[in-house]
């Protein structure tokens, strides 16, 4: 069986990080599958998806790291195209990833204890974010 889902969030953007373990597990209840897989999916270029153990050192930490390998304050040719001085958020967005699939066994996703899905927003601007969500499962 393939059941589709979506919820919105909004974002305050500068990579603001959202713990949506929560909403995908709910989603996942409401489905009724037992086992199989969810497809996770952030709408846009700007936005991505993964996992990490949500606490505010490493949410900390995540910010630091794209700020030193892909630097907001740096000129990027996107922004000399289309001037809307987010090249960075796109360049984030693409190393990480806008969808990632979890399994889930029993109703429940297959996540390690201190592991989380996160939502990033690397835009330079608040947003409301859509996420996809596809089910496939029995």
């Amino acid at each position: 069986m393939v059941i589709a889902k979506e919820f919105s969030l909004n974002t305050q953007g500068d990579t603001d990080i959202i713990d949506i373990t929560a909403k995908v597990a709910a989603e996942l209840n409401k489905a009724k599958l037992k086992n199989g897989i969810v497809n996770i999916s952030v709408v846009g270029s700007t936005a991505a998806i993964t996992t990490c153990e949500y606490e505010d050192g490493l949410v900390s930490d995540l910010k630091e790291i794209f700020e030193k390998i892909i630097p907001k304050s740096k000129s990027y040719h996107h922004d000399t195209t289309w001037g809307d001085a987010n090249g960075y958020a796109h360049l984030r967005s693409t190393l990480l990833g806008t969808t990632k699939t979890f399994s889930f066994c029993d109703g429940k996703l297959i996540l390690g204890t201190w592991q989380q899905i996160i939502l990033l927003d690397f835009d330079n601007r608040p947003r409301t974010r859509r996420v996809h969500l596809q089910f496939i499962g029995e």
